[in-house]
């Protein structure tokens, strides 16, 4: 049973969940707040449901539509639907039903995040195809993580907030809401960076197929500087993040390391082999979102750290 799992999970890169995930719980913790930041178990549990499912989807989704390139590419060839190792109708089936599964957690949530549960799954799923006609694939795949904060923050709220603006009756989006979509520009930023930084792997055999990446488009060395210019609005956008969200020490320290471990990234990246893109696209990238769901957990749940929020604005 266990060898059986760890192939199924393998198959679609489970481990990679670190990467989407954190984000979204910490987007959890934020529209629960006034709460510790727990929303209780039925919400936790659901927003877990509907994060694994769709992510699931979509990597079956990849590795279905993907199967004649990887069986293709010397780095893939052995991937688990080229090697024969999973048959084509199983993957469908996993694909249907993790997509069913998101769907329903979704229902089970609030009518809009059941409302928008057939877009989350046409992003998640569409980036596969992006490859095959846009050099901007990388920026697909940051729109389709970019969901994860704004679907886990709606799955506790169940909208947006708006305060009055002036005594006219202007409305705008209250402060607190605006944090899930600064989240939303971070996770972009993040995976466009760092997509960049994985597709330099394969930068021959795309070129020699016709797939599309910006890698191809201006050359690994050119992309990779794109990718750090990514990266240094990333830490500028998470910055103005923790302002909007009132956070204190802990989250400050927090982006200071977050910032060493993107330069970092950066420099295993120029190495551009294997090992190196492996540190700097996988492990690093794991460290800096579990970091980041940690002090912003710090921030929201312990009473020290807690800021008073009324009608969308923090009070000391």
């Amino acid at each position: 049973m266990f060898s059986l799992l760890s192939k199924w999970a393998s198959f679609v890169k489970f481990s990679h969940t670190v990467f989407a995930l954190p984000f979204a719980l910490a987007a959890m913790l934020l529209a629960a707040r006034e709460t510790h930041g727990w929303p209780g178990w039925r919400t936790f549990l659901l927003i877990l449901v509907a994060m694994v499912g769709g992510r699931t989807c979509a990597m079956a989704f990849n590795r279905i539509v993907d199967r004649r390139f990887d069986a293709l590419n010397p780095r893939t060839a052995g991937r688990h639907l080229p090697a024969g190792a999973i048959s084509l109708g199983s993957a469908v089936l996993l694909c249907v039903l993790s997509g069913a599964a998101l769907v329903g957690a979704s229902w089970a949530l609030n009518p809009v995040c059941f409302a928008l549960s057939p877009v989350a799954l046409f992003l998640v799923c569409f980036y596969s195809l992006t490859k095959r006609f846009t050099d901007f694939t990388h920026v697909w795949l940051g729109i389709a993580l970019a969901v994860a904060p704004v679907g886990a923050w709606l799955a506790v709220k169940g909208g947006f907030e708006f305060v009055p603006r002036d005594s006219q009756g202007v409305i705008q989006l209250s402060r607190s809401a605006v944090v899930p979509l600064i989240m939303a520009v971070a996770v972009l930023l993040w995976l466009f960076g760092f997509d960049i930084i994985y597709a330099t792997q394969d930068y021959e055999f795309d070129r020699r197929n016709r797939l599309h990446s910006l890698v191809v488009r201006w050359g690994p060395k050119n992309a990779l500087a794109v990718a750090f210019i990514a990266h240094l609005l990333l830490w500028g956008v998470l910055a103005l993040f923790g302002v909007v969200a009132a956070f204190r020490l802990v989250y400050w320290l927090g982006l200071v390391l977050i910032g060493i471990l993107l330069l970092l990234e950066h420099l295993f990246a120029r190495k551009r082999d294997p090992q190196s893109i492996n540190v700097a696209f996988f492990k690093l990238n794991g460290v800096i979102s579990t970091l980041f769901l940690g002090v912003v957990a710090v921030e929201v749940v312990f009473p020290w750290f807690r800021v008073r929020w009324a009608d969308g604005f923090p009070a000391f």
